[in-house]
């Protein structure tokens, strides 16, 4: 590899670290119109890997699983994959490794990687949530990363306490979305927002639409609207309210136009709670999982809240239905709750505008954006000597 050129891998598994590396990669390029990229990713990332002269495998659609049964019966795809990369990443041994998210996947790799003896620095961006679930891991990255990079301030202190270097950068969503005001939003819609990922949808939705059918009976005026991630995604859930006796309207790719309009929402645990947040729109965190994952979730969870928003205020801000609390009823009286009280609504959105606050880092330069701040803290890292190998 020519030293004119600088050669970075990047690897990311779900569609959200597609969103975010791309976005770094674009910064990255900013500051080195040179530099090129291999990995793994989405689209996005692979789009701009393709700027650069470099390569980066596609694999969302069959890297995105969810639950510990997805996992265990994808194990021969993953274990493939992940030795391939590997064997690459020893080949060409790139001036650094940037992992994103996907601990599952990159916490291995990074280990991995170590005890090879590649002289590569190794960043971790978007710290994986061991917080929540294992925070013994935190000594054991701290002799493995070169460098952490947070979007959420707590982890900060957690992780240089361990020794491992870490920089805040802020949340890339917490710059990009502003509240919406109350005036803008229609007052007889509910939004519903059944999660990105097929099995969440055919867990979460049919819940959501027997809390409609209850809400319907309530108020026949309030009208239902439906955000899926995908067409097949759409298709299975229009196939799934076809007999009701009340509309839903159910629309592709338009999920944030739709939390901008909606009066409240019912929202399935993950990323979009956090774009609900940001958009100030009054909802509930709904999750329902296979019954193998929960139990085996519930004995390792080290945190009393699933949804970001309440760890980051310590309290329960936005109400949490999981699993077997997760009934018609209880999300239909929820819905009602704050689609007939207005000083709720007021309340809750202020609540999490106070939340949201907790995600920005000083603004400095208006230009500067967490991909940015990214961007310099991994070239910095570059300049600096990568740790020793793992014994």
């Amino acid at each position: 590899m020519s030293h004119l050129n600088r050669h970075l891998a990047i690897i990311a598994g779900e569609s959200s670290g597609d969103t975010h590396g791309a976005a770094l990669m674009r910064s990255l390029r900013d500051l080195d119109p040179k530099i090129c990229f291999i990995g793994k990713g989405g689209p996005k990332m692979e789009k701009e890997a393709l700027a650069t002269g470099g390569r980066l495998d596609n694999w969302i659609a069959e890297a995105g699983v969810l639950g510990l049964w997805d996992v265990l019966r994808h194990y021969g795809y993953f274990r493939s994959k992940f030795h391939l990369l590997l064997a690459e990443l020893t080949a060409t041994r790139p001036e650094a490794v940037i992992l994103v998210d996907y601990p599952g996947f990159n916490l291995r790799l990074a280990k991995a990687l170590r005890k090879r003896g590649l002289k590569t620095k190794i960043i971790y961006y978007i710290s994986p949530q061991v917080w929540a679930w294992n925070r013994r891991r935190i000594p054991e990255m701290a002799r493995t990363l070169d460098l952490m990079i947070c979007i959420f301030p707590f982890e900060k202190r957690l992780y240089e306490s361990s020794g491992l270097r870490t920089v805040f950068v802020g949340h890339p969503m917490a710059k990009e979305l502003q509240t919406v005001p109350r005036s803008e939003r229609d007052e007889a819609l509910l939004g519903l927002f059944p999660g990105s990922r097929e099995r969440e949808v055919r867990k979460i939705f049919p819940l959501m639409m027997d809390a409609a059918r209850l809400i319907h009976r309530s108020r026949p005026e309030i009208r239902f609207e439906a955000a899926a991630a995908s067409p097949t995604h759409a298709a299975l859930m229009e196939e799934m309210a076809k007999d009701e006796s009340f509309t839903v309207t159910i629309t592709t790719g338009t999920s944030r136009k739709l939390m901008r309009r909606a009066s409240a929402a019912l929202v399935c645990s993950g990323t979009a709670t956090l774009e609900a947040a940001c958009l100030g729109l009054p909802h509930a965190l709904v999750y329902k999982v296979a019954t193998l994952t929960y139990e085996v979730g519930i004995r390792v969870i080290q945190i009393p809240y699933l949804g970001i928003v309440n760890i980051l205020a310590n309290r329960p801000v936005v109400r949490e239905f999981i699993q077997h609390n997760a009934t018609p009823a209880a999300l239909a009286d929820e819905s009602l709750r704050l689609l007939n009280n207005t000083e709720a609504r007021d309340r809750l959105v202020a609540d999490l505008a106070q939340t949201v606050e907790l995600l920005r880092t000083p603004e400095g330069d208006p230009a500067h954006s967490p991909s940015n701040r990214t961007a310099s803290a991994v070239m910095e890292c570059l300049e600096t000597s990568p740790l020793s190998p793992l014994e």
